[in-house]
């Protein structure tokens, strides 16, 4: 048995999968998993092409700092391969990122510099300008400006399509990808475009990117913001070339979302949200062909860098990406409803030990105390302090001899301007009816509510 000696080099060659479950009209349509690469991501393949390529080129020495703009990906395939050489790497990343992305960077070593997701090209905190003013500031670093590193297409060009094309057993109609940095899109068309000219490319782009527009009308789409992450652009990339595709679709969050969702149940295949909307457009194609097609697409990422998004329902919910049932009254302002199960609360004679464990585990500052399905009292993170600062065996005290029992109890007709005064005096509002506990009214939940209602 020969076994890899780097990480590095289980890199690419990453399986081909057909969708079976889903409605494919007369197509049969397959996905490549590049979830399967080390670093969970199609970006291992650039981060590895373009730091070779800066080696080679004597941009990039040994002991050398890599710069980089990114919404998460290539920055997970830079880290990855930075580990692995021993470079030092900085990547500013926009707030709109997955915590889980993150601390996989974090984890992986990288500095990781957060910035503003809603400010365009020329704003100080745009994450581009920001990389491109680190380099000039830091001697002999390397910014690997993916976004028109040519490297970064040939990549593709030269691994991602060759193996696709073989996999296909050189016989594909369509190709669906998105726009990040541009780099699959135009790497992929140029190959494609060389092997298969009749092959179409297929841009899947979010809703409130600019790029789709350009490909359907000739004109920039209306910019706006999107939740799905590491594709859609508010202008054209360097290393786009939109020319090699033949048609787009435009995928709203909510479509986006919900078919990387399916993707897991119907599937198994647990992919990121980019992916969902490569796999939506994908659908829609295939179920618009009158004739029998062969069509391929992408799994960029794992969905493992999303589960604290979306697919956590009571995510999805307080953004409004998931559909629950609506009451007409105070009851649709609780995220967490006791009748979902979703309540964490502790009971009066557990030790305030569990009290704390529970608000930490699931990152609240308060917690209901319950018998039964009654309430008669919360427990926060200030009874907490109060109780334990002069005396930490109070650890082991009953919930119920430290709780607040003055509750602020609202039945669910009453109207939104009768909480407001409760969530002013930074309390939290009780909903009960009939005697019986229906859950909280947190600040954050009457926002979310507000939020959803602007929509």
């Amino acid at each position: 048995m020969t076994a890899p000696q780097s990480v590095l080099d289980l890199i690419g060659n990453t399986p081909l999968y057909e969708i079976t479950k889903f409605d494919t009209g007369p197509c049969r349509l397959f996905v490549k998993l590049e979830n399967q690469n080390p670093g969970g991501s199609i970006k291992d393949r650039i981060g590895l092409t373009m730091i070779d390529a800066a080696e080679r080129d004597g941009i990039l020495k040994l002991g050398g700092a890599i710069i980089e703009a990114t919404a998460g990906n290539t920055g997970l395939g830079l880290a990855l391969v930075a580990a692995q050489k021993g470079y030092k790497l900085i990547l500013i990343v926009p707030d709109k990122m997955s915590q889980e992305k993150t601390f996989h960077l974090q984890a992986l070593g990288a500095d990781v510099i957060m910035t503003r997701s809603d400010v365009e090209k020329g704003h100080p905190a745009y994450y581009q300008d920001m990389a491109a003013r680190m380099q000039q500031e830091i001697d002999g670093a390397f910014w690997v400006n993916q976004f028109s590193n040519p490297n970064n297409p040939r990549a593709h060009e030269e691994t991602t399509g060759p193996e696709i094309w073989a996999q296909m057993d050189h016989d594909l109609d369509a190709m669906v990808c998105g726009v990040g940095s541009g780099g699959t899109l135009t790497g992929l068309g140029r190959y494609f475009k060389k092997v298969a000219p009749n092959l179409e490319m297929i841009l899947a782009d979010p809703e409130g990117s600019v790029l789709a527009g350009l490909i359907k009308t000739g004109e920039m789409g209306e910019l706006g913001s999107w939740v799905v992450e590491g594709i859609g652009e508010d202008f054209v990339p360097g290393n786009c070339d939109l020319s090699l595709a033949a048609d787009a679709f435009v995928l709203s969050d909510v479509e986006s979302l919900a078919t990387a969702r399916d993707l897991l149940l119907k599937e198994s295949i647990l992919a990121g949200s980019s992916s969902g909307t490569l796999l939506a457009a994908a659908l829609r194609y295939c179920q618009a062909q009158i004739e029998p097609m062969r069509v391929a697409t992408l799994v960029c990422d794992s969905g493992n860098k999303y589960l604290s998004k979306m697919f956590n329902d009571y995510w999805m919910t307080d953004q409004g990406f998931l559909d629950r049932e609506q009451f007409g009254d105070l009851r649709d302002l609780i995220s967490r409803r006791i009748e979902d199960r979703a309540v964490v609360s502790v009971a009066p004679d557990d030790d305030l030990l569990i009290a704390y464990g529970r608000m930490k585990l699931s990152d609240v500052s308060q917690v209901p105390v319950l018998e039964g399905d009654q309430i008669v009292g919360i427990i926060d993170e200030s009874d907490l302090l109060l109780a334990l600062y002069h005396n930490e065996q109070n650890f082991k005290a009953r919930v119920g001899d430290y709780m607040t029992s003055k509750l602020e109890v609202v039945s669910p007709s009453h109207k939104i301007e009768n909480v407001v005064p409760i969530l002013r005096a930074d309390r939290v509002v009780i909903l009960v009816d009939d005697g019986r506990f229906l859950g909280l009214i947190t600040k954050v939940d009457l926002i979310n509510h507000l939020r959803r209602k602007h929509k």
